[in-house]
């Protein structure tokens, strides 16, 4: 798909115009083709497997990155200061591998997946990944018998893997226009036909009522950015410096980032947008060449966990800039709730 066919249907989504009515049809098969499924196995025709532990899910309805690896982290952290035993299982988006495996903090992103390798390094935890989280689980659980808790990165319409709670993430887009692929950028309706609990993540850049019940949290990028020791530079240093800052995103929304920068107070002299899990290993060399000289370039965590293997001496600086999500303590009590009906966390 184009840049500027991509570029059309984000903004079709977000309204029931011309281009998005022509393609309603479509999507009720689409829609159709969901239900089907959800059906196959809330019949039993298809069997989703049960862990012995709690299974939390992390996901969202909608196309394009609303904040899940974000609030994986979040609800991970939450979870080990409440005592649990967290491991985190994702598909790994990306990675050149279809086996189930361990991601380590000395693992390649192209072996594990940007998202599963960030999430190891920011949480610790045990983070396994394969195409099928089940097996990831199952790998995770025989390596490390005290984790009590599974928490699922993007994996909310991945229903071979049985649940007992699901977090649904949105961004500032909601539902958009409220239709489902390709004519809305749900791929699933809303809300969803189903008995798992669910705690709705509202995740804002600025105070706005949410469009559905649930819970708010505050997204905001970090006052400093890190090099690749965990040194800080503030944003605010840069933005009075002279020299060229350049930005790059490899995400699902890079302009949602390069935005955030400039709300910041920098000056950006230019932006590379990038795929989402764009591959930094053919890229950089060419983004090399263009960067000005004396620049400084600012990425986001995920695209950092690429990049900082690829530089030597001759490399511009390069500092990764952290998002932080600080969700309402509401949303927390909701979590401790929800899984202590089922059973806490294991002593050791």
């Amino acid at each position: 798909m184009s840049a500027a066919t991509e570029s059309a249907l984000r903004q079709a989504w977000l309204a029931r115009g011309p281009l998005a009515r022509w393609l309603y049809l479509p999507s009720l098969l689409y829609r159709s083709l969901v239900a089907v499924r959800r059906w196959l196995y809330a019949t039993g025709w298809k069997q989703a497997t049960r862990l012995p532990v709690s299974v939390v899910v992390v996901g969202n309805v909608v196309v394009g990155g609303a904040g899940k690896t974000p609030t994986t982290i979040a609800t991970v952290r939450h979870l080990i200061a409440q005592g649990w035993h967290p491991g985190v299982v994702s598909r790994g988006h990306g990675r050149h591998g279809t086996q189930a495996m361990a991601v380590r903090p000395d693992s390649q992103a192209s072996a594990c997946g940007d998202e599963p390798l960030l999430i190891q390094r920011a949480t610790g935890v045990p983070v396994f990944v394969d195409r099928h989280r089940a097996k990831a689980a199952q790998a995770l659980l025989l390596a490390h018998p005290t984790v009590d808790v599974i928490v699922c990165d993007d994996g909310l319409q991945h229903l071979a893997l049985a649940r007992d709670l699901e977090i649904v993430v949105f961004d500032d887009r909601g539902v958009g226009n409220g239709w489902c692929l390709p004519a809305g950028l749900l791929r699933e309706p809303w809300p969803p036909q189903t008995d798992v609990p669910a705690l709705v993540l509202h995740q804002q850049r600025h105070p706005a009522a949410p469009f559905c019940p649930g819970f708010v949290a505050r997204r905001a990028l970090s006052s400093d950015a890190v090099d690749t020791s965990g040194a800080g530079t503030p944003l605010a240093d840069l933005a009075a410096r002279q020299a060229p800052v350049v930005a790059l995103a490899g995400i699902a929304r890079p302009e949602v980032f390069f935005d955030m920068l400039t709300e910041a107070g920098l000056q950006l002299a230019d932006t590379w947008p990038l795929p989402d899990h764009a591959d930094l290993a053919t890229l950089w060399p060419t983004l090399q060449v263009q960067c000005p000289t004396g620049a400084t370039v600012l990425c986001t965590e995920k695209d950092a966990v690429k990049l900082w293997p690829l530089l030597d001496r001759t490399a511009p600086r390069v500092l990764a800039v952290p998002l932080v999500l600080t969700p309402e303590p509401a949303f927390f009590d909701a979590l401790d709730a929800q899984l202590s009906s089922r059973h806490g966390p294991q002593t050791p």
